[in-house]
């Protein structure tokens, strides 16, 4: 089969790649491409595209096709192609675009004026080389839509498993996959799971650190197949540049790696060169968008890592040399009205694009837990020593574990009297379960104004909040400090990374059970597995699965669903 593409659609589109490459840093935007005169041989190899194929972004009208090419050669130029069916008899858009090493020899193609509602097949060809990528599907959704299954995914790390969670997305029926980030992980060899090797083998700190990193997981044929096979939308979370990454740094950037600017301005040209999506045109650094997907959904797409926040607060600090927490200078910390982790502008554009909804659902995906973890101070302390104990020798010691079970015991005890209202508790008793502090300062729990803002701004409407990141499981109530429930949240476990079972063993499953009575909002958790949620999205109501597969060091597994709700 022979198809062409008009010359002189090709040279118009020409002067958008003036000098070999996009004028734009991620990719060309088309919207009036031919098909005739340029013609494309039959007799292709299935070569030169080592990663595949991947789309992102789709709407009723445009979607993102991507793809890298392999050569030796100073650039590359590829045809790409759009059809209605996999043998590319129907071919409704095709065009010329030509990259080089300036951006990995990735390319990405922002199609645009698509019919809505239609499955689509792409493919992208080197007529010198005569070379053909992988075919890939991706779709436009229907202005009309009624149901649509979003599976939610976040934190894969290549050197702590397979990634068997890919793969079981890959066979179930959802339409998009929405990754919530912490897509890579910047890790040297042996320092953060050790059951696969990571390329380059150390820390990820230059541009091409993080482009060998991105080509080895975007080799990786779990993934590769899902990209071909599914649209993703993405956002970033931290280790797509460092460790709890904020505005100005990372806990992982030491002043020996040079200019964490420099690293962060590497990490997202990278990102923005194999994760493209609509809103980084003209400036990689901003990935908070809005994908409206008919009228049931605006899926509200965050940043709350890199665009707007402060540096997140350490418990640590409030700490005085004799060991004794300084709880009101925390307090006054915590309660800082001037704390951002959105950003004035973003949390401006969110507060407008909620307001402005008239979609039935507003699903907003984002990374880090929203709802409100506040855990015994106790609990809170020894869960903190078990963790760095384990961090430290592989383990926690037998008298840290012992008094760790021997506080949960006590305290779901004292909460359980609390809610039969047992007159004989005494102060001190209520004072255990009532004396709280926040679990995770990095993720919203450690924001706590900005939050309530946020929470304001979700009444009247019916909103679900999505969150990865603590590679666990949860679904919570979000009340805000009245106590009105105004929006759940439901948070997915990881692709690979390990959860509260690689600290806890065992009694991971009865820390869940506790932080169930403990945590007045929390309405479910799951410490010990890895998974991604499914939600099936319709005017009546969104279910929800928690889907797990039972190991992700064997390529042989099973998968199971731990938890279904309807919202």
């Amino acid at each position: 089969m022979k198809t062409n593409i008009k010359r002189r659609n090709f040279l118009r589109n020409s002067l958008l790649v003036t000098g070999g490459l996009l004028l734009v840093p991620n990719f060309i935007s088309c919207k009036d491409d031919d098909i005739d005169e340029l013609p494309i041989p039959d007799n292709l190899a299935d070569k030169n595209f080592e990663q595949g194929v991947a789309s992102f972004d789709p709407t009723n009208s445009q979607v993102i096709i991507w793809t890298r090419y392999s050569t030796q050669n100073t650039s590359a130029t590829l045809v790409w192609q759009l059809a209605k069916d996999k043998n590319f008899k129907d071919v409704v858009r095709q065009a010329e675009v030509t990259t080089d090493a300036s951006r990995d020899f990735t390319v990405a193609v922002e199609i645009k004026d698509l019919d809505a509602g239609q499955k689509l097949y792409y493919r992208f060809v080197s007529v010198d080389d005569k070379a053909t990528s992988p075919v890939g599907e991706t779709l436009t959704f229907s202005e009309s839509i009624s149901e649509v299954k979003l599976a939610v995914a976040s934190c894969a790390n290549f050197a702590y498993g397979y990634f068997n969670v890919y793969e079981e997305i890959k066979k179930s029926d959802a339409d998009v996959v929405i990754h919530l980030g912490d897509y890579i992980y910047e890790y040297g060899e042996n320092t953060y799971g050790s059951f696969r090797t990571p390329e380059p083998k150390g820390e990820i700190i230059s541009l091409d650190d993080y482009r060998i990193r991105y080509r080895q997981y975007r080799s990786d044929e779990q993934l590769k197949e899902l990209h071909r096979t599914k649209p993703f939308i993405c956002v970033w979370d931290d280790h797509e540049v460092a460790n709890d990454t904020y505005k100005d740094g990372a806990e992982n950037h030491q002043e020996n790696e040079g200019s964490f600017t420099s690293r962060k301005q590497s990490a997202l040209k990278a990102y923005s060169e194999y994760l493209p999506n609509m809103t980084n045109l003209v400036d990689n650094s901003i990935i908070y968008r809005n994908l409206k997907i008919g009228s049931l959904i605006d899926l509200i797409m965050l940043d709350t890592r890199i665009v707007g926040r402060d540096k997140q607060l350490e418990y640590s600090a409030y700490y005085d040399e004799k060991g004794a927490f300084d709880a009101t200078a925390f307090q006054q910390a915590w309660l800082n009205p001037q704390r951002t982790l959105l950003g004035t502008t973003q949390l401006g554009w969110l507060e407008s694009e909620l307001a402005a909804s008239n979609s039935t659902w507003q699903i907003i995906g984002q990374q880090v837990l929203m709802g409100k973890m506040l855990v015994p101070a106790e609990l809170l302390t020894l869960l903190a020593t078990v963790v760095a104990e384990a961090s430290a020798t592989g383990g926690a010691s037998e008298a840290t574990f012992n008094q760790f079970k021997k506080t949960i015991t006590e305290l779901v005890t004292i909460k359980t009297r609390v809610l039969q209202n047992d007159p004989t508790l005494t102060a001190e008793e209520k004072a255990r379960v009532q004396t709280v502090l926040p679990y995770n300062l990095d993720a919203w729990d450690g924001y706590f104004m900005e939050r309530e803002r946020i929470l304001a701004s979700f009444k009247s409407k019916n909103v679900v909040v999505l969150a990865g990141d603590t590679h666990n499981a949860w679904y919570s109530d979000l009340k805000d400090n009245s106590g009105e429930k105004v929006a759940v949240e439901v948070a997915t476990s990881s692709v690979s990374s390990p959860g509260l079972e690689t600290y806890l063993g065992a009694s991971a499953t009865e820390l869940e059970g506790a932080l169930g009575l403990l945590i007045d909002d929390l309405q479910y958790s799951n410490f010990s597995q890895r998974g991604y949620m499914k939600l099936t999205v319709t005017a009546a109501g969104i279910q929800t699965d928690w889907n797990f597969v039972d190991t992700v060091t064997n390529k042989t597994y099973s998968n199971s669903i731990g938890k279904t709700v309807t919202l």
